[in-house]
C-alpha cells in the first residue's frame, strides 16, 4: 500500500466564493477611504463589516477554509517565538553596526588600492 495523500479539487463554486470574498474585502477597504468625511467610527465599521464579511464568505468555500486555518496556524506558532530581551538585542545590534563599518572600510580601502593600482601605476594617467 502506498501513503499518497489525496488532493482535492476546488469547485468552481468555490473559486466563485473566493472571488466574491475579495471582492466584498476591496468594497470594504474603498468604502472606508470613500467616507473620508465620515467620523473615524463609521469609517472602521465599513472596513471592519468588509473584511468580516469576506471572512465569512471564504469560510464557505474550500480553499477558505484551508486558507484560513493556515493563517489560525501561522498566528499560533508565531505565539511560540521567543524574543530576545532588550539587552540581547542591543548586543546583536551592535556586532551589525561593528560589522558593517568593518566592510565599508575594507570596500573602502580595496576601491582606493585598486584605483592607484589601475590609474597611477598601470594606466599613468594621473596628474
Amino acid at each position: 500500500m502506498s501513503n499518497q495523500s489525496v488532493q482535492t479539487v476546488s469547485t468552481s463554486n468555490d473559486k466563485i466564493k473566493v472571488v466574491l470574498a475579495i471582492i466584498v474585502a476591496v468594497v470594504g477597504v474603498i468604502g472606508f477611504y470613500y467616507l473620508s468625511d465620515k467620523p473615524a467610527l463609521v469609517r472602521a465599521g465599513a472596513l471592519v463589516a468588509g473584511l468580516a464579511f469576506a471572512v465569512l464568505i471564504l469560510w464557505t468555500s474550500s480553499t477558505g477554509r484551508e486558507f484560513l486555518n493556515f493563517a489560525k496556524e501561522a498566528v499560533r506558532e508565531t505565539k511560540k517565538v521567543v524574543w530576545p530581551t532588550r539587552r540581547e538585542a542591543s548586543q546583536i545590534t551592535g556586532i551589525v553596526f561593528a560589522f558593517v563599518l568593518v566592510m565599508a572600510v575594507f570596500l573602502w580601502g580595496t576601491d582606493k588600492t585598486l584605483e592607484f593600482l589601475l590609474y597611477d601605476v598601470i594606466l599613468g594617467i594621473r596628474k
